[in-house]
């Protein structure tokens, strides 16, 4: 398996730049990608991380020392302060997610059925392969080949369908289970999330779209577990039987316990990550752009942070 390590000299690219004194002071990093390149702020200046573009879905370990993120869809780490850029595997890699001790990442990747798949792989170790988490019955099959690179084609223009193939996943606070797209229920809807059991291979559909007597069509994608397991966010769209059940992007709250979801923030939001069980920051439209605005969890009141995507919050130690 192929490692590449950009050394830490790549420190010296830092770039700062201050922003407006009303930009709302955070508890910990933010990181969340401009332009292609990854940034990270705690509040009024930011600290550009990358440079050359082509960079998206930074993800911070939960020790706060390394993100996770892609580079022409694969997967690197890199130091929370942009040092020690290493690639991990040259096969095509979507939305990152990190165990709850740090050491193993899990990506979606083409799986065994031709379908999305999760796979983990070791954070720390040269030359790790990847090894397939879901689906289960993939696990003792020989991987995909990697498919031959292609010219890229150009990313769609409408937020919907930049956002309806997104594979990022989400490993749960404590270990135990995956949240991804798609899933064994994709044999009875046409879209879907799954949360599953590490453990077992286990599915659970949690939200579904299309099929199985569902007069909709929509996705749910980029989920996100706030730290306690006990609610899980993700971006969701759905055009319903009706214009009254037509939905555009948004965020939903899922109650892990329960299963009562409500809609946060307001429309456009997406790509929630949480702060605290009190606020989060979501990717919104502002100033006729995309920013990361910080999310008032309670009452759905939001105030800019940074102009980006894609956020992510460093856990505070």
């Amino acid at each position: 398996m192929m490692l590449t390590v950009l050394g830490a000299a790549a420190g010296a690219l830092f770039q700062t730049a201050p922003a407006t004194a009303a930009t709302p002071a955070m508890p910990s990093l933010v990181a969340y990608v401009r332009a292609g390149d990854v940034w990270v702020s705690k509040g009024a200046t930011e600290t550009k991380l990358t440079t050359g573009g082509g960079w998206s879905r930074p993800r911070f370990a939960p020790n706060g020392r390394s993100i996770a993120l892609l580079r022409a869809g694969q997967l690197w780490t890199m130091k929370a302060d942009g040092t020690g850029q290493r690639r991990l595997t040259t096969r095509a890699a979507s939305g990152p997610s990190w165990s709850p001790d740090s050491s193993t990442i899990a990506f979606a990747s083409l799986s065994c059925s031709g379908g999305p798949g999760v796979y983990q792989i070791s954070a720390t170790k040269a030359g790790a392969a990847p090894t397939v988490v879901f689906p289960a019955y993939c696990r003792d099959e020989p991987l995909p080949a990697e498919p031959a690179p292609t010219a890229k084609a150009a990313a769609p223009s409408a937020l919907p369908d930049r956002l309806r193939t997104d594979d990022a996943v989400a490993w749960s606070p404590d270990g135990t289970r995956l949240a991804f797209r798609g899933g064994d229920c994709e044999s009875i809807y046409d879209a879907c999330l799954t949360v599953g059991t590490v453990a077992t291979g286990g599915e659970k559909t949690v939200a579904a779209y299309g099929g199985g007597s569902l007069q909709n069509s929509g996705f749910a994608v980029v989920p996100s577990w706030r730290a306690d397991g006990a609610k899980l966010a993700w971006t969701a769209y759905q055009q319903g039987e009706t214009a009254a059940d037509n939905k555009p992007v948004h965020v939903v709250e899922y109650d892990t316990a329960t299963g009562a979801k409500r809609t946060v923030g307001a429309s456009q939001d997406r790509e929630l990550a949480y702060v605290d069980v009190n606020r989060g920051v979501a990717t919104g439209t502002y100033r006729n752009g995309s920013w990361v605005m910080v999310v008032n969890l309670a009452t759905g009141a939001r105030t800019p942070f940074h102009q980006g995507s894609q956020p992510s919050v460093q856990p505070v130690r």
